[in-house]
């Protein structure tokens, strides 16, 4: 180990089109997402010797279907990459991706690695529904089915009950806590869905999107170009009784991948790239699980201090878009913070939030927008179950 950190750069990031849940992607397992978008990343980089890369780390927040085993090394041998290259899976939930590309980042900067590639996938078409054991053998009468693609199962009794709420529950008192009214929801959630209809048009996803080639699926599914706020006032409210939380102000569930590849200056000469960015800071904070969605708050202000930045040096900031809710609180708490700059590209109320892809994500996208304007500050964060907050600053 050397005795100073390496700097780390992004050379590349790619992802999928994000897959509506029982959409285009729902027939690929998430195994061969993951191994669709690493061979994707190395075919990108062909000066460089795939048997180079020291490891690749993925985040899964599943992990019970046709993921499990370690769907990082099930990756690697799907895409035909050399047997030696190793793989871990990770999983924070909702920042699982993220998760991925910051042990990757430590892997380098301490000189474990040199080419580290790190990403995420996640199926919630493809979730399974699992049977619990019984407590005895052979116990008389029916036995009850869990779905496994989102939220709370197999509960903890020890948990208490404020812990344990429904995700969206969670943004209800976010939105209570913040004075957070529906119309203000139900806009945030258009200006979603038209700012990622322009970027696609505009071909600003061009640089960072891989279809995957057995699905027609060539932009992200779940964006709603034609939607309006009456479209939106008209939906019911989805988890409280006169609450202000919809299916139309919240993340969807879908289908998809990214991968990021990670250097230090001696891996970067040899994949004969130049790099998007470079990774500058990285924090990870805890909060009181039913606030989960504001964990980004103190993370966010962790990782500017560490970076040496403020609000005022950001160019782009992507935030994820658990709920519309959870999104207008966090920034209700960065006063300084100008909203302009916030997933100028849309967010994840229309891309779609597949959850250990998401962080991954996000992370290339920072990294694709700062490339494409030739220098700045930029910063991704994710709230994430259970209680967590997420943060990563790029610079370029």
């Amino acid at each position: 180990m050397n005795d100073r950190l390496r700097d780390v750069y992004i050379v590349d990031a790619v992802r999928t089109p994000i897959g509506k849940y029982g959409g285009a992607l729902s027939g690929v397992r998430p195994d061969d997402l993951a191994a669709h978008v690493l061979g994707a990343l190395v075919e990108r980089s062909p000066a460089l010797d795939p048997a180079r890369i020291d490891d690749v780390y993925f985040g899964n927040a599943n992990g019970a279907g046709e993921e499990n085993r370690d769907v990082a090394r099930m990756a690697v041998l799907l895409a035909g990459l050399p047997v030696s290259v190793p793989g871990a899976t990770v999983n924070r939930l909702c920042a699982s991706g993220l998760e991925a590309v910051v042990q990757a980042v430590r892997a380098v900067a301490v000189g474990d690695a040199r080419v580290v590639i790190a990403g995420g996938v996640e199926s919630m078409s493809r979730a399974p529904y699992v049977l619990p054991k019984p407590d005895r053998p052979f116990p008389p009468g029916n036995q009850a089915l869990l779905n496994t693609t989102l939220g709370w199962r197999m509960t903890n009794p020890k948990m208490p009950p404020q812990w344990t709420i429904p995700l969206g529950e969670g943004a209800e008192l976010i939105a209570d806590r913040h004075g957070i009214s529906r119309q203000a929801q139900d806009a945030f959630a258009l200006a979603s869905h038209d700012k990622a209809a322009r970027a696609w048009k505009d071909g600003a996803y061009d640089a960072e999107v891989v279809a995957y080639p057995a699905a027609s699926l060539d932009r992200d599914e779940t964006i709603r170009q034609n939607t309006s706020l009456d479209a939106l006032a008209r939906l019911r409210p989805a988890f409280r009784e006169g609450g202000t939380v919809t299916a139309g102000n919240s993340s969807p569930l879908n289908d998809g991948a990214a991968a990021l590849m990670l250097c230090d200056e001696e891996g970067l000469r040899a994949s004969g790239r130049e790099p998007l960015a470079r990774v500058r800071a990285t924090a990870v904070t805890g909060i009181e699980p039913e606030y989960f969605g504001l964990g980004p708050v103190r993370a966010v202000r962790q990782v500017l201090e560490r970076s040496g930045h403020t609000f005022a040096d950001l160019a782009t900031f992507e935030l994820n878009e658990a709920f519309a809710a959870q999104a207008l609180g966090c920034l209700a708490e960065w006063p300084d913070l100008d909203p302009e700059i916030v997933n100028p590209r849309g967010g994840a109320i229309a891309i779609g939030h597949p959850l250990g892809c998401s962080g991954a994500r996000l992370a290339g996208s920072v990294a694709h927008q700062l490339a494409a304007a030739g220098s700045g500050v930029g910063l991704a964060a994710l709230c994430i179950g259970v209680g967590q907050g997420q943060a990563l600053v790029l610079e370029r």
